[in-house]
């Protein structure tokens, strides 16, 4: 189990940590590079300690809506992982609310991947290793094309 954790890229030989999150539609593929030199080259672009790029923009450019800041900021504070790692994450599926939730699913079992002592209770304690298993309920036959709406009948 320990080989498949760390792979390596073959482009341009680094090492990362591997993680799935998910929450209803949407699911979150995280990589967590944990750099010696403080930077990481990908994509053309070069990465330093502390970045978390989601589809190829920054976290802060992806997740523009203002409620969803504090949300992520509170997760990398409370794993003290803001300036210590790089996550790039490929999220699909979902709205933006789901894929944020997946996000930080992935990246808390990244975290936990790495360094099970120093993470594993904090990271269980404020919820994020919990995978949230509410999903779509899905439509029923003759409910008027929603779940639990009645089709309305005549009085008289």
């Amino acid at each position: 189990m320990a080989d498949q954790v760390v792979k390596k890229t073959k482009e341009n030989k680094r090492t990362y940590i591997f993680a799935v999150g998910r929450r209803r539609e949407a699911v979150a593929r995280v990589r967590l590079h944990n750099p010696a030199s403080g930077k990481v080259d990908m994509f053309q672009t070069v990465l330093k300690r502390g970045d978390v790029v989601v589809n190829g923009k920054q976290i802060q450019e992806y997740f523009r809506y203002f409620g969803y800041t504090p949300i992520y900021n509170k997760f990398l504070q409370t794993t003290n992982a803001e300036n210590n790692y790089i996550f790039t994450v490929k999220v699909r599926g979902g709205g933006l609310s789901g894929q944020l939730d997946a996000v930080l699913h992935g990246m808390a079992r990244a975290l936990d991947k790495l360094d099970r002592e120093k993470y594993h209770s904090s990271l269980k304690k404020n919820g994020y290793l919990t995978r949230d298993p509410r999903t779509r309920e899905r439509r029923k036959v003759g409910n008027a094309g929603k779940a639990r709406r009645k089709k309305s009948s005549p009085k008289r």
